[in-house]
């Protein structure tokens, strides 16, 4: 990035909170150039039974479990600009190389480049795939309802909202991002609700970071816009990828794992 650039690339001990809606648009400045948008590669996983995956680089969090690789911190340095034409054909051949039929784009938080992601979902509703799949942190969506009212129009887009904790001090501890940003994720639910966008929500709810108190909060929130959203919530816990250990041990927190 340039040499203006004031983020923190991760969580330290004595990290000072950022605005993540500013860091969304730094961001984005990097990452997404007219329609086109970094990606750092293409390929089949085995998580929602086999999906075709585009790894998008850079996002508005910092968030010390995170298991993104240095892309994620380091925009600048990685990845290469696709077209949306040319995100659909790596995404289509990947696909059929391995005998699946979902698309999905993960990594870091792919929302940031709103022309690329709706190009690309048109691409995605014109052809004979029947799932798109896109994950995302929700900051964006949250304080950009026009985004959400676009996602709308498609019939095959389904959002994973990943949310990273109960209550404002939580989300920073976790984030790096100032405490009242912690509302923008249920903001961005809310009008994913309002508009009939199919999606459910995940949380990091792992109890060596998470306190039951928090967890009961984080449930209470989302039974506020929806009792369905709190009882289908995707309960996730920390697992230890070498990019994830680093943040840890960025950030002073110490995890024990299992073999």
């Amino acid at each position: 990035m340039s040499g203006d650039y004031v983020y923190p690339r991760y969580i330290t001990k004595d990290f000072v909170p950022f605005d993540p809606v500013e860091l969304a648009r730094k961001t984005e400045q990097i990452v997404s150039r007219d329609n086109k948008r970094k990606y750092t590669d293409f390929y089949v996983v085995r998580v929602y039974r086999g999906i075709s995956t585009g790894y998008t680089v850079g996002c508005n969090f910092r968030c010390f479990y995170c298991w993104s690789d240095e892309s994620r911190d380091f925009p600048e340095k990685y990845g290469s600009f696709y077209s949306p034409e040319e995100a659909f054909e790596r995404l289509a051949k990947a696909a059929q190389r391995k005998g699946v039929n979902k698309f999905r784009i993960s990594g870091a938080e792919p929302t940031l480049g709103k022309r690329h992601l709706i190009e690309l979902l048109g691409l995605v509703e014109d052809s004979e795939f029947p799932l798109f799949i896109l994950e995302t942190n929700g900051t964006i969506l949250g304080v950009d309802e026009d985004y959400v009212e676009q996602l709308s129009k498609f019939k095959k887009v389904y959002l994973r909202v990943s949310l990273k904790a109960g209550n404002p001090e939580g989300f920073s501890w976790r984030t790096g991002a100032k405490a009242e940003s912690f509302e923008l994720p249920f903001k961005a639910i809310q009008n994913l609700w309002d508009h009939g966008v199919n999606f459910h929500c995940a949380a990091m709810t792992d109890p060596r970071i998470m306190p039951s108190r928090e967890r009961e909060q984080l449930l209470e929130k989302l039974a506020g816009i929806s009792q369905e959203l709190a009882r289908n919530l995707e309960e996730e816990v920390v697992d230890p990828y070498p990019s994830t250990i680093f943040r840890l041990s960025k950030a002073g927190v110490n995890l024990r794992f299992g073999r």
